[in-house]
């Protein structure tokens, strides 16, 4: 890991919060990510389990974390499984955790090999009445394949079919949503080496250039900065591309007049950043792209406004829309037969600004938390209109990251990196 070290305070906090609204005589297990091949002898780089490093601070393959506040004895109610490292592992891959190390970085004191994990586990489910499956419920996943927690998940109800079971996953929701302020922290970090990757290519950019150079700058700013690199594959799109919300291919020529979309943000300590900015390939904006450039960043300043404790998210959504439609007529892209004629379903303004404005932040990018429910102190939302009108070549998106705060307005995470037309077209020239 390149990132420093984090105190395992965090980790013996979220566990506590975790533990304490499991049902009596329960267990939970969570597992870490696979491994993946792509073909020969090579594999994907790791990425851990959000759940299981939110919980632990373990940040190695093949972890079990194990959790049973009534266990009979007291080392059985948090239990760390890790892969015994050897001399061989050492030489070839790098040493693993020893178990030293391992209670260090989670808190946790007893810490088995994995080797031991089915002896144990079957010792410790002869005590238990209920055991806690860690699915995949995100509001957004789409995962196709069969994870290591779905192998579990399967091997246990076929072990122990007399065993209640209940979700994780809706415990997760409510205590990842809301965030400690050791990972708000570690949010900064990893917006501040954003901000240095931004300001980086802002005097980089010209006509001429290609995306997947930028790219390439940001990356580098990223890592000589203890990021991982990209919290996120990002979108560097100029043109017409930036009318394409998905664009990943980052393959085009910058060219003289265009406005240029960059959807980036740097990971640091697993946790993530997400920024947009567009700014003009030739560094200065024309009449046309200011006023449509200043207009949504209005709409983001008077949507961050709203981030506030009890807020909504569904009827923040529509207030949002509202704000927009009044900047889409002031720019004559709606007119007001268009709002008078609108399907309620899909409001005039979706023409020109299809996407939702904000979404949790966290450990994942699209991160877990309680949208049905109101806002709470220490959510971190984005905010990110955007208006795209691909008749004019040309898609702005703003989007910052913003804490929700007890009382005032939310805290931007991203205050730092430069946004008003003036200051961008300063740093490029």
């Amino acid at each position: 890991m390149k990132y420093l070290p984090i105190n395992n305070q965090l980790f013996i906090k979220n566990r506590a919060k975790f533990t304490a609204q499991m049902k009596p005589k329960s267990i939970a297990v969570f597992n870490s990510n696979d491994l993946f091949t792509t073909g020969a002898d090579s594999t994907l780089p790791f990425e851990q389990s959000s759940d299981l490093f939110y919980l632990s601070g373990a940040d190695q393959e093949e972890s079990i974390l194990l959790l049973f506040p009534d266990a009979i004895e007291e080392k059985h109610r948090e239990i760390l499984f890790l892969t015994e490292t050897n001399k061989h592992i050492e030489i070839w891959y790098g040493a693993k955790y020893s178990k030293k190390e391992a209670t260090e970085v989670s808190g946790i004191k007893t810490i088995y090999w994995l080797s031991e994990f089915k002896k144990i586990f079957f010792e410790l489910m002869t005590e238990a009445e209920t055991i806690y499956f860690n699915t995949n419920e995100h509001y957004r996943q789409s995962v196709e394949i069969e994870t290591r927690e779905d192998r579990f998940i399967k091997q246990c109800k076929n072990d122990f079919p007399a065993h209640k079971w209940e979700k994780s996953n809706q415990i997760l929701q409510a205590i990842r949503g809301v965030k400690e302020p050791e990972e708000i922290d570690i949010m900064q970090t990893a917006c501040e080496i954003t901000n240095k990757g931004f300001r980086r290519i802002l005097p980089f950019v010209k006509p001429g250039i290609m995306e997947y150079e930028i790219e390439a700058e940001f990356m580098h700013e990223f890592l000589r900065n203890r990021s991982r690199g990209f919290a996120y594959t990002p979108i560097i799109a100029s043109g017409y591309s930036a009318c394409v919300l998905h664009y990943i291919e980052n393959n085009k020529e910058c060219k003289d007049g265009d406005m240029l979309l960059l959807d980036v943000g740097a990971e640091y300590a697993n946790y993530s950043s997400d920024m947009t900015r567009t700014i003009p390939v030739n560094g200065k904006f024309s009449d046309r792209q200011k006023a449509i450039y200043n207009a949504v960043l209005r709409v983001k300043n008077e949507a961050t406004k709203m981030l506030v404790p009890g807020t909504f998210w569904a009827e923040y959504q529509k207030e949002v829309g509202k704000i927009m439609t009044s900047e889409l007529l002031g720019l004559g892209l709606l007119s007001k037969a268009d709002i008078q004629n609108e399907d309620p379903n899909w409001p005039a303004y979706k023409k020109y600004f299809m996407h939702g404005t904000s979404h949790h932040m966290g450990l994942d990018t699209h991160d877990y938390g309680q949208l049905k429910k109101p806002m709470q102190a220490g959510m971190v939302f984005t905010v990110e209109p955007g208006i795209y009108i691909p008749e004019e070549n040309m898609g702005i998106r703003i989007e910052d990251d913003v804490v929700v705060q007890k009382t005032g307005a939310p805290f931007n995470l991203m205050r730092n990196i430069p946004i008003e037309v003036e200051e961008i077209e300063d740093l490029m020239n």
